[in-house]
């Protein structure tokens, strides 16, 4: 089991963006584990298959989505509602990342990384916020603490992930009187798939290790666990939150560890 606590989570139903690896799979999993039934959505059905192996079929539906294509997006949401009558929370957790260095940066690596990190968020809670009223559910975005500070050639990257946190915050204020609640989780380096590489990179790996006051990267399982905290009714009075998940990275000023 990926979480220690039990949550109620049988009889709902949680969508699940860019679920096929990384986060996304250890929350859809986490969700599964819990009960839950689960609508994962990715652009590729290998690595989503791969994601439900072991649960039982009836507990999941997989959708090929790519989710800046926002007539495919409401073909799923449709099909999730079709199949299981009801949609609690949204995870929003698709994401791309690429260095960006402004003297060579262009409109197509903004459109690039604006289209999935920040323009996705957005039309995914538009098509969900009508079924979200009616169960009084979660929309929960995976933000980044990369939101919150700077990264070296990383610019491009932060904004779209700046605007995701100012989008929380303001959509939870329209929403709240509906009944649903609306946080952000920041994570800070997390290994997965796609950070594998810097990971390997022994230099990179020991400035990043100075920068964490748990002495370790963070696992997907521990943003899953986030999650599904912050969906719970014990979560029941946060929304507009965003909250780091980052090991102590955000409690630092940048200066080096004492030795």
């Amino acid at each position: 089991m990926i979480a220690w606590a039990n949550y109620p989570y049988r009889g709902q139903v949680v969508l699940v963006t860019g679920a096929g690896t990384g986060i996304g799979r250890a929350t859809a999993r986490a969700y599964l584990e819990q009960g839950a039934q689960v609508a994962v959505l990715g652009r590729r059905p290998e690595p989503l298959r791969e994601t439900v192996a072991g649960f039982d079929p009836d507990q999941y539906l997989l959708l090929e989505v790519d989710v800046t294509d926002g007539a495919r997006l409401e073909t799923a949401i449709a099909a999730v509602v079709e199949r299981f009558g009801r949609i609690d929370v949204v995870v929003a957790n698709a994401g791309t990342c690429e260095p960006s260095v402004i003297d060579t940066f262009d409109d197509a690596a903004w459109e690039r990384l604006r289209s999935v990190n920040l323009d996705s968020v957005i039309q995914l809670a538009r098509l969900v916020v009508p079924h979200l009223r009616f169960t009084r559910g979660n929309f929960l975005a995976v933000s980044s603490v990369s939101g919150m500070r700077g990264d070296w050639k990383q610019f491009a990257y932060n904004a779209t992930k700046a605007a995701v946190n100012g989008f929380v915050q303001s959509l939870a204020l329209d929403l709240g009187q509906d009944g649903i609640r609306v946080n952000a989780i920041a994570p800070a380096f997390t290994e997965t798939r796609l950070t594998q590489a810097r990971l390997d990179d022994p230099v990179f790996s020991e400035r990043l290790q100075d920068r964490l006051a748990l002495d370790r990267v963070a696992q997907p399982e521990d943003i899953a666990r986030a999650a599904l905290f912050l969906t719970s009714p014990d979560a029941g009075y946060i929304t507009g939150a965003v909250i780091p998940v980052d090991g102590g990275t955000t409690a630092s000023t940048g200066a080096p560890r004492a030795v």
